[in-house]
Parts: C-alpha cells; structure tokens; sequence
C-alpha cells in the first residue's frame, strides 16, 4: 500500500482541543469487521461488548513532565527543551530536543527556573534539532529528579494549539499509568475512569497490563510514498510473566483479547511465539504495522481517531480492514466525531 492511500480531508473543527468533561462519556463508534456493521455509542457503552474472562490489555505507562523552557546564557533567548529519554542517571546525561534549534550549540549552558537553580551544559549535537545535554544540579538523584518535576510541563502534543492548563497534568494520563518514562499518552487508555474499570472488573474482565514507553516518534509523518521504506522510531517494551500468562489462557480459551490502544498492539505484535503464544520481552521495539497484516493475539481493539497519513492509522486499517476503517473515517468526519488524542474512540470488534 502507498502513503497517499491514506490521506483524507480532516476539517480543523474536528482536532479536540480538549477532552470530554468525563473520561467514559467520549463518543464510541464500533465496527464489527464479521457483519460489517458501523454503531454510535459512547465509551462507557463499551462493557456491553465483553463477557466474563475476556481480557483487556492496558498499557501502564506514566507521561512524564517532559517539556521545559530555560534561557540561553549570555543573550537569554528563551528556548523549548523537550526531554525525550535519559541516557546516563549518575552522569545526568539526556537526550533532548530544543526549539529553536539553530541558536543551540556544543558547549552553551542553558538556566532553567527563576532562581536559575537547574543548568545544563550542550555536550553532543545528535540530529538538526536533537542534543545530549548534561544537568549540573548540586544535591542527590531524588532532588534531581523532583526539580525537573517541578520545572517540566505536561507533553501536550503541539497540534493542540493551546497551552497546558492544570487540568492536563491529570487529563493527559491514564488513570492506571504506573511506570514513568512516556513524553506521549496511550490516548485510548484515557477514555477509562474508574467506574468504569470497576464495573468491568465485577463483570469479570481480565486485565493484563503491558509497558510501551511512547517516544515522539509516534507523532512522526511518513514521508515515503512506498510504506516498506518509513523507518519507526525504537520504543521500550516491558512484558512480564504475569501479562503472558493471562493473555495466552485466554487465548488458549478463545476469550476476545482486547489491545486498548495502538501501544498496546505493537507491543504483543513484537513479541509473539513461533507457535502463536505471547512471549515474555524487556527491550525495544521498531515494528510497523500496515496493510496487509495478520495479527496473532489481539482480536479486537480500542483506538482513537487518527490524523491522516499517520502510522497510526495505517495499524488500524490493517486490523479493520482497509475499505471497512476508510468508510468508518468518512462517517466520523461526517458525524463530527473528534479526533487525535483529546478526541472520540474507536472499538474494533
């Protein structure tokens, strides 16, 4: 398949700027891929569609404070750093992207905070816009790590076009999140509240959890024509014991196994057995997923609604179907669902 097969009109009314006023109350459009039917629900319609020992698989990783902006020394220019991983704890070592990029270079010190208690030092030029800069910060790994807390904002995806208010520190994490190291939330995971989650679990749900953490690279545009030849970016996967074991039951069971999110999806597709069972995996994952695809594990999928000609639309078209997700699209743009991560849901059946 090609790049501009999935390019489609999207109206800029319909990018959320904002999430629902609560979490289950988003829009939810369900596709059955057998009957091929499209229904209007909303997110908390979603535990009609599961039995007891189904399992839902949740990806738990926290989204961290990763956006700050500090002053160059000597001019004072006021520059965007956007932390993407650390590189070495004892060595305070970060790999980073600052905007704007060009006034950046070896050996600049950079103050942060209005006592300008925290500084850091351009130590490597990694691509146009990437940096390792090193943190020069007197105290221990805790203070460190709570002052880049205290200084950072929360990743809001610059698309949204606003600027970070109270509220997205909680909105912009799933109420599950537990392992921090994520610059972007799984979105689908955000629809769920806690009474919601609760009722599932006294219907008798499973839950297996999964740790993706989501890099930028997800937000990266394809700019292949030919798909065979985009690149992903690498993302840090962490399946365990427990995870396998209630996943493969279930499979064993022909239970429906439910990957909430795209995360969730890559992460089981990049660990699956020569005999179709779920291993466990601690390491990096560059899969991607496009048409056509056989999935091994998961037969049914939450989703949000995706920008055009993202890697993320291309995965659920290839577990839609390409012609069934394409005329799912048309009918949230003319249904005026909202998209992108604030936006509405998408359950695959």
């Amino acid at each position: 398949m090609k790049l501009s097969h999935f390019n489609f009109e999207l109206p800029d009314n319909l990018l959320a700027k904002y999430p629902s006023e609560n979490r289950d109350e988003a829009r939810l459009m369900v596709l059955n891929r057998e009957k091929q039917t499209i229904e209007h629900k909303y997110f908390k319609d979603l535990i009609d569609y599961f039995d007891e020992e189904d399992v839902m698989i949740l990806n738990n990783t926290k989204v961290f404070p990763a956006r700050l902006f500090g002053n160059k020394e000597k001019t004072g220019a006021r520059i965007e750093v956007f932390l993407l991983r650390e590189l070495n704890a004892e060595q305070r070592l970060w790999d980073v992207l600052v905007d704007p990029a060009r006034k950046i270079r070896i050996g600049n010190k950079l103050y942060f905070g209005d006592d300008e208690s925290l500084v850091a030092e351009v130590i490597d030029n990694t691509t146009s816009r990437g940096r390792t800069l090193r943190f020069l910060f007197d105290g221990s790994y805790e203070e460190f790590r709570s002052k880049l807390n205290d200084l950072g904002q929360t990743p809001l995806p610059k698309y949204i076009g606003r600027d970070v208010e109270p509220e997205d520190e909680e909105r912009y994490q799933t109420i599950y999140a537990k392992n921090e190291g994520a610059v972007a939330a799984p979105t689908a995971g955000l629809h769920f509240s806690k009474h919601l989650l609760k009722r599932l679990e006294i219907k008798g749900v499973n839950f297996a959890e999964v740790t993706l953490h989501v890099g930028l690279g997800t937000f990266n545009p394809v700019e292949v024509e030919d798909l065979s030849k985009h690149k992903m970016d690498s993302e840090e996967i962490i399946i365990d014991g427990s995870a396998t074991q209630t996943i493969n039951t279930a499979l064993k069971e022909k239970r429906r196994i439910c990957a909430v999110g795209t995360t969730v999806m890559r992460s089981i597709e990049s660990s699956v057995s020569s005999s179709g069972t779920l291993n466990e995996f601690s390491g990096w994952t560059n899969k991607f997923i496009f048409p056509p695809c056989a999935f091994s594990i998961d037969n049914c999928m939450i989703t949000n609604f995706h920008t055009p000609k993202s890697t993320l639309l291309m995965m659920t078209s290839a577990f839609g179907g390409y012609d069934f997700v394409k005329k799912a699209y048309e009918e949230a743009v003319k249904e005026k669902y909202k998209f992108y991560s604030y936006g509405d849901a998408m359950l695959i059946l």
